[in-house]
């Protein structure tokens, strides 16, 4: 199983569903994001990962060129303009999509722009573990 998550910019919203989908998944798949668009790594989406314990800062913003012959099993987009403009993938690919806020355009005090980043990683985080639940491989008896 390979699922590749898409946001438009892979800076935040796929960014966070990807460190949280890799924790849920160890190794029974392989997590990648990118964006329909590279707009590269946001600090704010680091920080509030790491206040749940989830390191992302190594994560790369890339482009979804990179995956369209990969092997990808599952697509799964994070924004409705993804969703809208997904490139087609030449394999047999699952396809789901959740629509969430976009916090990096979120506007106030350092605190609250804080809080609405935390709003969203939750949404996310609540999300995908309801769709792992349904979507995870079944481990083989051999």
């Amino acid at each position: 199983m390979k699922v590749l998550i898409l946001c438009t910019g892979n800076s935040c919203r796929s960014q966070i569903a990807e460190g949280f989908l890799r924790r849920l998944a160890g190794s029974a798949a392989t997590i990648c994001s990118a964006g329909i668009e590279a707009h590269g790594l946001n600090p704010r989406a680091v920080a509030t990962m790491a206040l749940v314990g989830i390191d992302i800062s190594q994560h790369r913003s890339e482009t979804t060129d990179v995956y369209l012959d990969a092997g990808v099993t599952h697509v799964i987009t994070v924004c409705n303009h993804a969703a809208e403009v997904c490139p087609f993938f030449p394999e047999d690919v699952k396809f789901s999509h959740f629509s969430f806020p976009d916090p990096a355009k979120a506007k106030g005090s350092e605190e609250e722009i804080m809080a609405q980043f935390a709003e969203v990683r939750d949404e996310i985080a609540t999300s995908l573990e309801q769709w792992w639940a349904t979507n995870q491989p079944i481990a083989s008896h051999n």
